[in-house]
């Protein structure tokens, strides 16, 4: 009657290799576990047998299927085997619960003295079940259990692809894989139907369609299991009868425009990341009037780039960075505060163009330096990080969504629009205050040639600040049906290096005056940094 206690206390106790136990010794652990018959064992050795059971039946992702199908069902059965294990006898009620890296816990027991027609919930972290536990007590004498269990890891075994369904679409798993069970009751039909509420795991996907399914030996299936209610954040799934449940949506396979989308943003984004570093190298290397102050270009070049970097970086390797949420949350931070840092800067030199303008009679590249470069750093970077702090202190599970970014449960997304939409609010005033003063301006100037070439080149720099300020964010807030305004904007979106490039480098004649010297010196073979070979060349 002990001998199978006795042989998994042998196995689980004190053998150290146990955590790299290999399929054959994880199948004898699973196979002595089916030993068990009615025994009651303490809560120390189911635990402590549970834990090795889920931790050692994780397999190479090279795994094919039967492999996944097999270990996934032996594992079940042995942790319901093992959780029955827990029920004993009671008069009135008992309950039992525990919490593992692997799996979350509850058992419920009532007896035929039991007076309450209430059951309170089962309630995990990601998971609740509401069932009738005094009807199907009624049809066993009074007495009955339920076992609730939440797995942290069992979508690995029983993965989403085993939903077979007639569509190409995309299967993704958006709860954690539960397990309800009738543990030691004769008649286990359920009296009313039970409902389960799932908290998403991943982000919701509005475009997407919810499925409420129960594992049926090889695969996923909805027979018996309806969605009642779902949100952003949970769905409620109503199902008539008892087993392994998970909530699955399907998505969309992209389309060859998707594909083509993706493809057109790799390419924009690195060229516009190699004209942000052309950009910071010419700031670098140019030797600038006194009165010029290119702070806040520097660093919305700074902030961009790297922001432009990492998403791409994080796109690309997102399969590898989804395994680790804690990575992915630290990231759509870093990404959440990089991508403020640059309107925040946006709004700087909105407001030191506007000054510019304002107090001279043309654009010029000189400026009086109105604030110091430290102190524009300070409200520069502060005014971002400020920002991403308090979010993450009011909402920290905000961060880490589907694709690494702020996810939009909650309306959390607005910690990130919300400045933005601001942001682009005042630089829009300011553009057009800047463009009105611009054109009063420029209708003052006589009508010749070398003045008109002047004023082209003016109106093309005035007009390359709409997207150096940001304001070509806006069409990103109409773009959800509309794949042309989907392209112009991650056009204009990427390329503000090279705007930035064009109008602060290409343009600016004291940028060109140096590079003449040094082609000029570089030709003769003379050093452009010597003052007296430079004026002979």
């Amino acid at each position: 009657m002990i001998s199978p206690t006795r042989d998994i206390k042998t196995k689980t106790g004190t053998n150290a290799g146990m955590s790299q136990t290999s399929g054959g010794c994880l199948q004898n652990l699973l196979d002595n576990i089916e030993n068990i018959t009615d025994q009651v064992l303490p809560l120390i050795i189911v635990t402590t047998v549970l834990d090795v059971a889920l931790n050692t039946s994780k397999i190479s992702e090279s795994a094919d299927s039967k492999e996944l199908v097999t270990v996934g069902n032996s594992v079940i059965k042995a942790s319901e085997k093992l959780i029955s294990s827990l029920v004993k006898p009671t008069d009135t009620s008992d309950s039992v619960s525990f919490t593992l890296d692997t799996v979350e816990v509850q058992v419920f027991m009532i007896g035929p003295k039991f007076t309450s027609d209430q059951i309170p919930q089962l309630d995990t972290k990601n998971a609740s079940m509401d069932i009738d536990l005094v009807g199907i007590a009624k049809s066993n004498y009074g007495t009955t259990a339920v076992a609730f269990m939440s797995y942290n890891s069992m979508e690995n075994l029983l993965k989403p692809d085993f939903f077979n369904t007639s569509d190409d679409t995309v299967k993704t798993m958006m709860s954690t894989v539960i397990s309800a069970t009738l543990p030691k009751t004769t008649n286990t039909k359920l009296i009313k139907p039970v409902n389960f509420t799932l908290k998403h795991i991943r982000e919701f996907d509005p475009s997407g369609s919810l499925s409420c399914v129960y594992w049926n030996i090889s695969e996923w299936i909805v027979d018996g299991c309806t969605v009642l209610e779902t949100t952003s954040s949970y769905t409620v799934c109503s199902c008539v009868h008892l087993s392994t449940f998970a909530l699955i949506m399907q998505t969309s396979s992209p389309s060859d425009g998707d594909s083509l989308l993706d493809l057109l943003y790799l390419v924009c984004v690195i060229v516009g990341l190699v004209f942000f570093s052309l950009a910071l190298l010419t700031f670098a290397l140019c030797q600038w009037s006194p009165g010029v102050n290119n702070v806040a270009r520097i660093n919305i070049c700074i902030s961009l780039l790297l922001a432009h970097l990492l998403f791409l970086l994080t796109q690309q390797f997102l399969s590898l960075i989804r395994r680790h949420q804690m990575l992915c949350a630290v990231i759509s931070g870093v990404l959440h505060f990089l991508f403020l840092s640059a309107f925040v800067w946006m709004f700087i030199e909105a407001v030191l163009l506007f000054i510019c303008v304002k107090n001279l009679s043309q654009i010029s590249s000189k400026k009086r330096e109105v604030l110091s470069s430290g102190f524009l750093c300070v409200i520069g970077y502060t005014v971002a990080l400020v920002v991403v702090d308090v979010s993450a202190g009011l909402v920290p599970e905000g961060y880490g969504s589907e694709y690494c970014w702020i996810k939009r449960d909650k309306g959390f997304i607005w910690s990130f629009l919300g400045p933005v939409c601001v942001i682009l609010a005042l630089n829009t005033i300011l553009f057009i205050s800047i463009f009105i003063i611009l054109s009063s301006t420029l209708k003052n100037l006589n009508a010749e040639v070398s003045q008109m070439k002047q004023t082209k080149t003016m109106v093309f720099k005035t007009l390359a600040q709409f997207v150096v300020l940001g304001c070509s964010w806006i069409p990103g807030f109409f773009t959800n049906d509309s794949k042309e305004l989907e392209i112009i904007f991650l056009f204009l979106n990427s390329q503000q290096g090279t705007f930035i490039f064009l109008v602060y480098c290409v343009l600016n004649k004291e940028v060109w005056q140096q590079y003449r010297r040094c082609f000029r010196c570089l030709c003769c073979g003379l050093k452009p940094n010597n003052k007296s070979v430079q004026k002979k060349c």
